[in-house]
């Protein structure tokens, strides 16, 4: 018999309030909610990152310098601040020697009250040697005798935020802790031996009452016993969705081939061989009964936007409409002026539909759309979100967006009007993502690869510059401006911070603007996106030469007379955010530059990244090598990576997993595709504890 969809009940304490723990209020509650979450599971998976032992407790004659000690000791005479600002001093001895203890900024009455002259205490702390002189500085624990106990020999260190302390997420941990059940074990009995690793509690135990330092250990057998847990939890849901997908019926769209023939002649080149296998896996995909759900990864100028094409005009040949989405009103326009004129020869009717549409205009499209007279629609994913009612959409296509997670591709398969079939789905990307966090994000699709690129593409000359360079390269940019070049200037603020010393867009735009007047514009993030259009057009223009530019400019921006990039404080970027940076030039037939500005001296790993990107123009290479040397947390950027959130497993760390992980949760859906066996249930629970259970609904009754 299956269990319920909903969560099963022997979890539900797990989920409680944390002001349930005793001692942990109201107000409490919500520090913590804006910390870990409010919830006891939130707790249960804050995990400690370090271990204090107090187990070492010397007299006093024979503690030794620089150890975490603890030992008993009798209170002598205070020595109050001799002057604001000074420490307060209590001198300690027991029947072997002498001790200071020193508080900075300390409140005396509350020292004098809880340290009498003359009472015992016990303390524990690291001790110093200053001028022959033993010294603790802000003990960590001050207790009486008879509250010894309360002093733990094996201190677990929390992550901690302002608000709340260490005692509080102790107890809010271990409150959890004692609420988590024994549950049926979920890995297969043989791997868990040959990892050696704890069951699910006792993994939990042995991370929340560590015994030694290497218990806390990222790479601990408790840790990656968990965090091989999250990871699967992920992969399942993963596979069920693509699962379901391939359960679901998918409108069939088979071709003609007579629109992609005219259209390939029409071109003065031939298609890359990554590009012609693209095309034939996306072709097979839509021929199938299946719904296509496929992402195309293509480094910065490999012609995705052709491959998209090709898949569109199949759609129109089976009679089916076809949507390409762009993150940006400029981006659809672009694809609309770089693909229009392919279809009006091709007598295919399409639209930009961008909310600069307005009026009857905008009236007549949605009509048109409607009776299925405009065959492909390019816009924002506002056409998804709007009231646009399609005749007869077959494909979808959404170009650059990074955040097209699970729960939008399942949204999204829906939108079409194919008899209850499923829209197909084609996801492109110009950000190369390695491939272990290829298997995180996008596990539940097919992925194709567009590793070359166009013959007569231009190597972009990369050059690493330092910023006491910097009235060289202004001056420089006279000779840019000469030749009718453009340039791009990004700048990693927009403002001036008085806490980060980084070149700020407007200061730099204002420096450049005096020497260069109106040949010099801005563009940022914070502009209102109807100005940030209209300087992008002045720049396409020629309007204006050099354009200062936060990282706006990252993505699909395509202006072919753009021949030099400066990208100052260079060391602060990605290595993938710089490859995209860099492709926004060299897309014309003249020689291109980019400048890596960066201000000395520079690190070894940042030395070792903006190496990489002089040597490398492959964005697949430069991606795994900024995985190694950064990791995943930075390899994207916070904005873009759609990578999913983990409570315990750390991508850099555990990525060795991955690959173990996609095969196993393959192999369970393969044996067990209802999740009904013993482990089949088991695994749900795992689904539920780590809030991966959407796509349990595909199972029917789970």
């Amino acid at each position: 018999m299956l269990k319920r969809q909903m969560r099963p009940v022997i979890l539900d304490a797990l989920f409680s309030d944390i002001t349930t723990v005793k001692g942990i209020g109201p107000r409490y509650g919500i520090v913590f909610e804006g910390f870990i979450g409010r919830r006891l599971i939130d707790a249960l998976f804050h995990l400690p990152y370090q271990l204090i032992d107090r187990r070492y407790r010397p007299t006093l004659s024979q503690a030794l310098d620089g150890r975490i000690t603890t030992t008993v000791v009798t209170i002598g005479a205070h020595e109050p601040p001799r002057h604001h600002n000074g420490p307060y001093k209590i001198n300690c001895y027991d029947d072997t020697g002498e001790l200071q203890l020193i508080f900075f900024r300390a409140r005396g009455d509350w020292l004098a009250k809880s340290t009498p002259e003359g009472s015992q205490r016990l303390i524990s702390g690291r001790l110093e040697r200053f001028r022959d002189r033993l010294q603790m500085v802000h003990p960590d624990h001050i207790v009486a005798l008879e509250k010894a106990e309360a002093v733990p020999l094996l201190e677990p260190v929390y992550p901690l935020t302002a608000g709340l302390t260490a005692p509080l997420i102790r107890k809010a941990c271990l409150g959890a802790l004692s609420t988590a059940p024994k549950l049926p074990e979920w890995q297969d009995e043989s791997w868990l031996a040959k990892q050696n690793w704890p069951s699910w509690h006792d993994a939990l135990h042995r991370l929340h009452h560590p015994e030694v330092e290497e218990d806390v250990s990222i790479q601990s057998p408790a840790r990656e016993r968990l965090a091989y847990d999250e990871l699967l939890a992920n992969q399942i849901t993963l596979s069920l969705v693509r699962q379901n997908r391939q359960v679901v019926p998918g409108q069939v769209i088979k071709g003609t081939g007579v629109l992609q023939e005219q259209f390939l002649a029409r071109l003065p080149f031939a298609l890359t061989q990554g590009q012609q296998q693209a095309i034939s896996e996306i072709k097979i995909d839509l021929e199938q009964d299946k719904r296509m759900l496929r992402l195309v990864q293509g480094d910065v100028g490999s012609g995705k936007t052709f491959v998209a094409l090709m898949a569109m005009l199949q759609a129109v040949e089976a009679g089916k409409q076809a949507t390409l989405m762009a993150p940006t009103e400029i981006l659809a326009r672009q694809h609309g002026q770089s693909i229009g004129a392919h279809l009006e020869a091709l007598g295919i009717g399409y639209c930009v539909l961008t909310s600069r549409i307005k009026g009857k205009a905008r009236e007549k499209m949605l009509t048109d759309i409607a009776s299925g007279e405009i065959q492909i629609i390019i816009g924002t994913h506002a056409v998804f979100q709007e009231s646009v009612d399609f005749h007869n959409l077959g494909l979808a296509i959404v170009d650059e967006q990074h955040r097209f997670g699970v729960k939008q591709r399942l949204q999204l398969g829906n939108k079409g009007k194919g008899g209850g079939l499923g829209t197909n789905i084609l996801v492109m990307t110009a950000t190369p993502i390695p491939r272990t966090l290829t298997l995180t994000a996008y596990g539940d699709m097919d992925v194709s690869r567009i590793t070359d690129k166009p013959a007569g593409r231009q190597p972009i000359d990369t050059r690493l510059m330092s910023i006491d360079r910097y009235q060289e390269l202004k001056a420089g940019l006279a000779r840019i401006i000469a030749k009718g070049e453009r340039a791009y200037w990004v700048c990693p603020l927009v403002n001036e911070s008085d806490l980060i010393d980084l070149a700020a867009a407007e200061a730099r735009y204002a420096d450049l603007r005096d020497t260069y007047g109106n040949q010099i514009g801005l563009v940022h993030g914070q502009m209102k996106a109807q100005d940030k259009d209209k300087i992008m057009e002045s720049f396409a223009s020629g309007e204006i030469s050099v354009l200062i530019a936060t990282t706006v400019i990252e993505v699909g921006v395509d202006v072919p007379e753009a021949t030099t990039i400066v990208i100052e404080h260079a060391e602060r970027f990605g290595l993938a955010q710089l490859h995209q940076l860099r492709g926004r030039v060299g897309r014309g037939d003249k020689k291109s530059n980019c400048i890596l500005l960066y201000r000395g001296p520079l690190g070894e790993t940042s030395r070792a990244r903006l190496e990489i990107m002089r040597e490398s123009q492959d964005g697949f290479e430069i991606a795994e090598k900024d995985l190694e040397l950064r990791g995943s947390g930075e390899v994207l950027g916070v904005r873009q990576s759609g990578l999913p959130q983990f409570k315990v497993a750390n991508l850099d760390a555990h990525a060795h997993l991955m690959p173990i992980v996609h095969d196993d949760a393959r192999l369970v859906l393969t044996k067990d595709p209802k999740l009904t066996s013993a482990r089949g249930l088991a695994l749900r629970d795992l689904l539920h504890i780590f809030e991966r259970n959407e796509a349990l609904r595909f199972l029917g009754a789970g």
